[in-house]
């Protein structure tokens, strides 16, 4: 049996636009892994950390924004990883920012971009990252009050 580890987060940045919700999305750089792709922010669990301190530490890291509101999504991306030979489970995460914040990125990504989740949904590399997003678009456009996103206070 394999072993299954949790070691990284997935948080998507929104924000509300006049025709719905628009996803930060940025670009990998050259020499970082997966060069060129674009992702939401992603980074990996420190030892002594919870996955939530993680999503929000790598916010501020990759693209200097403060959080306005922050959820669990209740969605677990997962895959395969060969060189650990283990299934990682990824919890994922939503930030809601202010529409008129700037975006200031680190070295691992050299271009950003905010688009609708359909577009989102055409340039995110795997299907997981897309079924997320497809989520958050539904729970606040849709059923907000019919899903059960956990909203964290903590720390923001």
């Amino acid at each position: 049996m394999l072993p299954v580890e949790s070691y990284i987060v997935e948080v998507h940045i929104f924000r509300k636009a006049e025709d719905g919700l628009e996803f930060l999305l940025l670009k990998r750089s050259k020499g970082e892994i997966y060069p060129g792709i674009w992702q939401m922010v992603t980074g990996s669990i420190h030892d002594d950390e919870k996955a939530y301190a993680t999503a929000l530490r790598e916010v501020k890291e990759e693209t200097g924004l403060t959080p306005k509101k922050f959820w669990v999504v209740p969605h677990m991306n997962s895959f395969y990883s060969p060189i650990r030979n283990s299934v990682c489970m990824v919890p994922v995460f939503a930030v809601l920012v202010s529409e008129n914040e700037a975006v200031q990125i680190s070295s691992e990504h050299d271009e950003y971009k905010w688009v609708a989740p359909r577009e989102a949904r055409q340039l995110l590399a795997w299907d997981g990252q897309r079924k997320s997003v497809d989520i958050i678009e539904d729970y606040f456009l849709n059923r907000l009050s019919t899903l059960n996103f956990v909203e964290l206070t903590e720390k923001l």
